[in-house]
Formats: C-alpha cells, structure tokens, sequence
C-alpha cells in the first residue's frame, strides 16, 4: 500500500482513504497559495474595497450626517468608485451608498468634500 502524505508539509497521511492534509494549517496555506499563485478575482478585489468603504465611512459618519475632507477619506483607502447603490434626493442630488452608509462629492471653500448620510427608510420611497 503507497504512503500518502500532505502536499504542504509532506507528513504521512492518517485516518480517512480521502483525507489530503494532515491538519487545518496545512489545508489553508494550501489554498492560500494556490489563491496567490492565481491572482485574486474580480470578485475579491471588489469585495475588499467595498468592505474599506464602508468602515471608512462608519468611521468617519458618527452621529448619521457629517462632512470630511475628500483627501483625509482617498489617504486613507477610500476609493469613491466602488458602491453598492444610489439614491436621488428631492434636489437632485445623488448620494452613492456602500450597504447603509452614503456620501454625495461636493467642493467647498476649494476643496472635495464628502457629505456623509446613513441609509434613512424614507430613501426606499424614491
């Protein structure tokens, strides 16, 4: 009968006809580097950096509305081009939302500002 062993580590393999790592360690740099190797997905990439906007805008968003300078938010991480829906107030305007949390890109005093909103019920209606 052929010894088999753990493509990471290379430790003989115990237990189960089908096992093909010898712990949960081995298994998950496994396919962390078959995941480097490949190169991240389209999916992945989107992921992350719908999940920094939206810590920054938690962040930054304390009290449901405030206004931070447009450069402190990019310095940080913050790339304005990945949301997850708009909404359109009365005025116009449009609000960019990444889950609950919305920003609306404005210039005040020469500088891009973003005004930051939660998500409100009254928003499902428009």
């Amino acid at each position: 009968m052929e010894v088999r062993k753990c493509p990471v580590c290379e430790n003989e393999l115990r237990g189960r006809t089908d096992k093909k790592f010898c712990n949960p360690s081995c298994k998950s740099a496994f396919h962390y580097n078959a995941m480097l190797e490949q190169g991240q997905s389209f999916y992945a990439r989107v992921d992350r950096h719908l999940k920094k906007n939206r810590q920054l805008l938690k962040k930054y968003n304390k009290a449901g509305k405030s206004t931070v300078r447009a450069a402190v938010l990019i310095e940080e991480g913050f790339n304005p081009k990945f949301f997850t829906h708009y909404w359109k107030n009365n005025e116009g305007s449009v609000y960019l939302f990444v889950y609950e949390f919305g920003f609306l890109s404005r210039m005040a005093n020469g500088k891009k500002k973003y005004i930051l909103i939660t998500w409100q019920h009254y928003m499902e209606k428009n």
